[in-house]
């Protein structure tokens, strides 16, 4: 396979490259695996080439040690066959970048580059390659390079956008046809599932989308069949966006930039999502200045970026490039997604991530950040962390705040440690005794969606973190409501009082909320709990709904909550005591079967439920 010239004669690659040049070398599906081929066969008078690249899908042999004296390699993403011991064995170097800055590095020189080995589709009859699957800092890189050495290859996509290079703008090329690297669809277990679940809930319809690849994306992508309207501005795609786009879930009608089209710099995948992007006018590529532009990023409404993490410290710090001192990926898009959606009218910055390691020996929640660790994502710019125990809110959060929320969504092994280990540097005052519980007879999703005249909520225990949210709730009453509640004129929650309130053992008692979410922000507009009574085995319930919330159907879809579990956990009976004039709560109570009981009180009724096999059964009939 020889190497031509523009005037389609023979050359040898000492006519453009000579000993310590930095050369760019394409990116993810499109490493011109033919042209390293070629240069290695004809190097002998080369040395201390040093190659610059990101994420190379590729058998990367420039990296391995029988050709150390012949590359020098410095990665700006690591990743791929060979990097990452290259790096680790100290043969490779790391270079920390945005993915949006690396275009900045080779036109100011910072990474001059003396050639940019590429790939690219045959030339069309107007002379215009396609850098097809990988345009992303490609284009950057041909702009800048004293020298573009091109892969002619049949099998590379035609895409669209902005990813047309003309012949005249190559200075040497071969023809060597390449099937493109595929990576298989994961397998989703039950924890990237459950992660999915929860991400999904996050996204509104009408939201874009920046999502990456591996199990966890693709378990958000399948769980977002019902949503309407959505969009995609991304770093990249995989195979699960292309069933979303042949639905019309995703049609990128709602976008306020780049309208009616899914924009992103690459995708990696199977044969079949190559197929889907070649020649596909709904789907275009940008350079990555381009589309990682914190500030193009933001003009698109309700942003919603999607991003996974090595492990997140309780503060919110999140960790995603190293493992320790081993350096494992790199920055990449992540902060400039991250950083791209917060500054979206409506945005979303997700960070999602399992709770344990693979061996489920090791917590990704972390009191501190393990040494060597780097902050790739600060504790100021993340909105949501999900796992598969739920969402924790972090925007706005105070760190002891924060603490409690991280707490809540860690593996339940680790939770009472972690408290431990957070008194101990953070503000966790000492009345918060006990960590966050489960109520696992909600479901492995202990998230619940209603819709109320048309608005979305969600039934969810309560917990630590809820301690302020409960406080505003006291305080958004009324004095009629809480001479309701609580038979008199309540004046005051203090903090240690919520905190006794929402620091619940879910094991025994039970306290749930029904939440509405505006944007980023939380917030508790209904209560319901029953405390056990162990010599009855009962359970005494109490409820209190915001004012404004009323007659929406709240109280009882948390009573037929509450009665349900009650039932599951073998529970005798339900109890509750009401002023004689609540006639609304009194109402909800008798129309769930509660019957009427003697009380020595003159103000108050007692009322009881019998609990019986058939319990639940008649609910789901009467729902």
């Amino acid at each position: 396979m020889p190497l031509f010239d523009q005037d389609n004669k023979k050359v040898k690659w000492e006519q453009f490259l000579k000993s310590g040049n930095r050369i760019f070398i394409g990116s993810n599906a499109a490493v011109p695996n033919a042209l390293i081929d070629d240069l290695i066969a004809d190097s002998a008078k080369l040395h201390d080439i040093e190659t610059v690249h990101i994420l190379t899908l590729s058998d990367n042999k420039w990296a391995t040690p029988e050709h150390k004296d012949l590359f020098k390699v410095n990665a700006l993403f690591i990743g791929g066959k060979n990097i990452r011991e290259a790096i680790a064995e100290g043969r490779a170097d790391y270079t920390p970048s945005f993915i949006s800055d690396i275009p900045r590095l080779f036109r100011e020189n910072v990474l001059p580059l003396d050639a940019a080995l590429i790939m690219v589709s045959p030339p069309d009859e107007y002379g215009y390659c396609s850098l097809g699957v990988s345009v992303d800092i490609v284009s950057s890189a041909v702009k800048s390079a004293k020298y573009v050495i091109a892969q002619i290859n049949s099998k590379m996509p035609r895409t669209n956008g902005h990813s047309f290079v003309h012949v005249n703008q190559i200075h040497a090329w071969l023809k060597a046809d390449q099937t493109l690297p595929v990576l298989a669809q994961p397998s989703i277990d039950r924890v990237a599932e459950q992660v999915g679940q929860y991400v999904s809930m996050l996204i509104e319809d009408g939201s874009t989308l920046q999502i990456g690849i591996g199990k966890i994306p693709e378990a958000v992508l399948r769980y977002l069949a019902n949503h309407k309207d959505l969009g995609i501005h991304s770093e990249m795609i995989s195979d699960g966006v292309i069933d979303l786009i042949r639905s019309g879930v995703i049609n990128n009608r709602k976008k306020t930039f780049h309208k009616g089209k899914a924009v992103l710099t690459f995708c990696m995948g199977t044969q079949r999502l190559y197929d889907f992007v070649d020649g596909n006018p709904h789907v275009e590529f940008y350079p990555s200045e381009h589309v990682n532009s914190p500030v193009n990023i933001a003009k698109n409404d309700n942003m919603v970026s999607i991003n996974s993490a090595i492990e997140v410290d309780l503060t919110g710090q999140v960790v995603s490039d190293s493992i320790g001192y081993q350096f494992y990926s790199g920055i990449g898009g992540q902060v400039d997604f991250v950083r791209g959606a917060s500054l979206s009218k409506g945005g979303k910055p997700i960070i999602a991530l399992p709770s344990t390691t693979k061996d489920g020996k090791t917590s990704r929640i972390v009191a501190h950040i393990t040494e060597g660790g780097g902050v790739v994502t600060s504790r100021g710019h993340v909105a949501y962390v999900v796992t598969e125990y739920g969402i924790a809110s972090l925007l706005g959060k105070s760190i002891r705040e924060r603490a409690l929320e991280l707490i809540r969504i860690a593996h339940p092994k680790f939770r009472e440690q972690l408290l431990k280990d957070v008194r101990k540097n953070y503000w966790v005052p000492e009345y918060q005794e006990s960590s966050p519980t489960s109520v696992p007879e909600l479901g492995e999703i202990e998230l619940k969606k209603f819709t109320f005249e048309e608005i979305n909520y969600y039934l969810r225990p309560l917990a630590p973190a809820d301690e302020r949210r409960l406080q505003e709730f006291f305080y958004s009453h009324t004095k009629e409501t809480l001479i309701m509640r609580y038979n008199h004129h309540a004046t005051q929650m203090t903090r240690e009082n919520a905190c006794k309130l929402v620091s619940v053992d879910q094991h025994k008692d039970l306290a749930l909320c029904f939440t509405q979410r505006t944007n980023l922000a939380d917030v508790i507009h209904a209560v319901g709990r029953y405390y056990f009574i162990e010599s009855h085995n009962c359970g005494e319930v109490a409820f209190v709904i915001s004012e404004h919330k009323r007659g929406k159907g709240m109280a009882k879809t948390l009573l037929d909550e509450i009665i349900k579990i009650a039932t599951l956990r073998d529970l005798d009976k339900l109890i509750a005591c009401v002023r004689r004039d609540n006639a609304a709560m009194l109402k909800v109570f008798e129309k769930a079967g509660f019957i009427r009981k003697h009380s020595e009180e003159m103000d108050e009724l007692n009322l009881e439920l019998q609990l019986t096999a058939t319990t639940i059964a008649e609910i789901e009939e009467q729902s």
